[in-house]
């Protein structure tokens, strides 16, 4: 039952998704754990390898950098929460740390999406005005493209979380495993179509504009390849693959939070839905890493030559304690 309380008094929220899993929670801590130190681990080595070389000191890997960044940023928003939850026996959080945790959520979320535009705009240029590519893209308006990617959807998001911080609530039950405002504006007391409405705008902006973008360009993407030459078109495809599974995987993520926050799902077994709310953070920062890593050669052959390098290291070592 909703306990009817006074939003002055509400200093923790209740998380109602969580149920009592016995012994197996040590398991699924064990997993959990696993999951985020390679999503660590993948993400910071991409980050050092790009800041460390300077043949990847280049706008597309500068972008790319701040997505991993941002995979690191929205992870570590989530998983040391959800870590200390999985082991305790009482799943409450205190008021301001559960706004704090949505700001890290609805932040990870819009900062992918305007980096996801901003990458399709570079490889619009690169493909589609290879010879004005360094004219357009000056080292100014690089700076200008992340400071893009992080400010705006920060903003707009921080005036979501103070909009949902003044409400006066009846109640303080989240049915989800970590704090959501859309779940928090439905325990408000009154009328809430002033936070309906910015959360409306706020999403156009941070969700439909950056779509937008990547919908355009990819429309002239596709123009110059359907013209152009076989060369060109394989360096279109190249360079495109990556970035349009990253999309497709994270609107695919994306969809389930919004059904999941917006429509009932009582129907749907708990474990379901425990996985379909937290697949939009466990899979896009592993997936990320994988297909740049993978997919890009430059990255792909220095992480390679980096790997050698260390075996050959340790071999040389095993070699030299043998020989001693």
């Amino acid at each position: 039952m909703m306990i009817m309380i006074n939003s002055t008094q509400v200093s923790y929220f209740a998380l109602d998704a969580y149920f009592d899993t016995g012994l197996f929670k040590y398991l699924y801590f064990i997993f959990i754990l696993s999951l985020y130190m390679s999503i660590l681990c993948v993400n910071l080595l991409l980050i050092v390898v790009i800041c460390m070389n300077r043949s990847l000191h280049e706008p597309m890997y500068l972008f790319l950098c701040s997505l991993f960044v941002n995979e690191l940023y929205g992870s570590t928003g989530l998983f040391p929460f959800l870590l200390l939850q999985i082991l305790s026996d009482i799943h409450t959080v205190s008021a301001p740390f559960c706004f704090l945790q949505i700001l890290c959520v609805y932040s990870y979320g819009s900062v992918q999406f305007t980096n996801l535009a901003v990458i399709s705009y570079d490889r619009y240029l690169a493909i589609c005005c290879p010879l004005q590519y360094h004219a357009h893209m000056t080292s100014n308006k690089v700076t200008m493209l992340v400071a893009v990617i992080w400010l705006p959807p920060f903003f707009a998001v921080f005036l979501t979380i103070c909009l949902s911080a003044s409400l006066q609530l009846c109640g303080n039950i989240i049915n989800q495993v970590y704090c959501d405002n859309y779940s928090i504006i439905k325990l408000a007391c009154y009328d809430t179509s002033v936070n309906n409405v910015y959360e409306l705008i706020a999403f156009s902006l941070t969700v439909f504009a950056p779509m937008s973008v990547i919908f355009y360009t990819y429309m002239r993407i596709l123009k110059v390849c359907f013209s152009g030459s076989k060369q060109t078109r394989q360096k279109a495809v190249s360079t495109c693959t990556p970035h349009l599974a990253s999309l497709l995987n994270f609107a695919f993520g994306s969809c389930f939070l919004i059904l999941q926050s917006r429509f009932n799902m009582n129907s749907v077994p708990n474990m379901m839905r425990i996985f379909l709310s937290l697949y939009f953070f466990t899979c896009q920062p592993l997936f990320n890493p994988l297909m740049y890593g993978l997919n890009m050669s430059k990255i792909r052959i220095i992480c390679k030559c980096l790997l050698l390098r260390s075996v050959e290291k340790c071999r040389s070592s095993h070699r030299f304690v043998h020989s001693e």
